[in-house]
């Protein structure tokens, strides 16, 4: 009896031994939801709108072009310029690609042309995402919002939050 006695109080000590409380970070007490950062919700608010006004005015420029655009993946709108053959790029290989990058108003703001890898976010966001309608030899037009191009950045010659307008042959 003293032997099961012994077994029932090492079992019961055991079990409440084991419980523990789930961590908590050491600003955070019991029962308040952390606070939110109201700088980085400002920013993600202000991003938010610009995105949107980056959509409307890339729909509104489609619309007054002389070719049908199209919109696709990434909210970039795209036309054909020049179909090319049937192959189509297959990811993770390298391809010769040339890119003349214009700012809303026709400035040429980038000329380049390289050996890109699909599917290894070597190109814009928005050209990756949409590449796979063209085919060898093919060109297009895509208008891209700053989002899916080179955001927040930019580049040495592509200001912050600029939306674009790309011509991109697939040349090899």
């Amino acid at each position: 009896m003293l032997r099961a006695n012994g077994v029932i109080i090492a079992v019961c000590l055991l079990l409440t031994a084991c419980g523990h409380q789930a961590p908590q970070r050491p600003s955070q007490r019991k029962g308040e939801a952390p606070k939110a950062d109201s700088a980085q919700l400002a920013l993600l608010e202000l991003n938010q709108q610009l995105a949107i006004a980056a959509d409307q005015q890339l729909a509104q420029w489609a619309q007054e072009q002389d070719r049908p655009y199209a919109l696709y993946e990434s909210n970039v709108w795209m036309t054909i310029l020049q179909r090319g053959d049937e192959e189509t790029p297959a990811t993770d290989k390298a391809r010769l690609i040339a890119m003349r990058i214009y700012n809303m108003n026709g400035q040429l703001l980038e000329d380049v042309e390289g050996s890109y890898r699909i599917g290894r976010r070597e190109l814009p966001q928005g050209v990756e995402a949409n590449i796979g309608e063209l085919h060898r030899g093919g060109k297009a037009r895509m208008a891209v919002p700053w989002y899916a191009a080179f955001g927040i950045t930019g580049t040495d010659n592509i200001p912050p939050y600029e939306n674009v307008i790309i011509d991109v042959e697939w040349k090899e």
